[in-house]
């Protein structure tokens, strides 16, 4: 099984518009980072998205998807919800799986409402099924998230806070994906023992209110124990090459390295 980063960049996009910083008009492709998405291909070929961005189609191209089975959503935050009309061309004949936070459903089936209108047929519209996920009191020790069986293989969900909003992780064997964070619950990083491998976002070296940033996201990592890290929603405030430097002078020797658009990570 693999999973491959769509996107590594935070909201903006990298380069920016109208940004001529070295890093926005680097030659180097790995500074090219669009909005952060992930594609997970499993061993039986089934194909799941985690997060449908608004270059979710020229994402589809290069790596050349031709079919997509299921959707998770982390949270409805525009960079990583506002490509699904784009998911239309594979809903023709089955309305596609999309897994979210109940607050998310409610967000998407407002901002995409003419997906849901009973129309005639035809007229270019996408069509869903929303399967709301509840993390609405994941804060409390009593939660239980439940893994749920998407493509033949388990997924958990793994609320985590994004500033005050309650967002979603996904743990798929012993890897597991979390973006847009900046607080991971006590009951949370229980779900997390074990993990191997980390896909985690850290935004940049400054404090951020609503995300890790690179010292922050090495403190997770160390916590969790995970043996391989990739850092994703980068800014432009780095290049490629510059946040490897940095890793390499305060990750302790600790195979954590940022991701880049392209990249493909085995899930074992």
């Amino acid at each position: 099984m693999e999973l491959e980063i769509l996107g590594s960049g935070t909201s903006h996009g990298v380069p920016v518009i109208g940004c001529t910083c070295p890093v926005c008009t680097s030659q180097d492709p790995k500074n090219n980072r669009m909005r952060t998405s992930a594609l997970i291909r499993t061993d039986s070929g089934k194909t799941c998205i985690i997060d449908v961005g608004p270059e979710f189609r020229i994402q589809a191209l290069r790596s050349k998807i031709t079919s997509i089975d299921a959707v998770l959503i982390t949270h409805s935050h525009a960079d990583h919800i506002h490509g699904l009309d784009d998911l239309r061309v594979f809903t023709r004949d089955i309305p596609m799986p999309v897994y979210a936070e109940s607050s998310c459903i409610q967000d998407i089936k407002y901002r995409f409402s003419y997906a849901f209108r009973n129309t005639a047929r035809g007229g270019g519209k996408p069509h869903f099924n929303l399967i709301p996920i509840p993390c609405s009191s994941f804060a409390h020790s009593s939660f239980n998230s439940k893994p749920i069986t998407i493509c033949g293989i388990e997924v958990l969900p793994i609320p985590v806070y994004h500033g005050k909003l309650c967002v979603l992780g996904w743990r798929i064997e012993n890897t597991a994906y979390i973006t847009d964070c900046s607080q991971i619950p006590e009951s949370s990083y229980k779900l997390l023992e074990g993990t191997k491998t980390l896909i985690l976002g850290a935004l940049r070296l400054r404090p951020h209110t609503t995300h890790f940033n690179f010292p922050q996201a090495l403190e997770v990592s160390n916590r969790i124990g995970a043996k391989n890290t990739y850092l994703i929603h980068l800014c432009h405030d780095f290049s490629h090459q510059e946040i490897c430097e940095w890793l390499a002078s305060n990750a302790a020797g600790k195979k954590i390295e940022p991701a880049y658009d392209g990249l493909r990570i085995t899930i074992q």
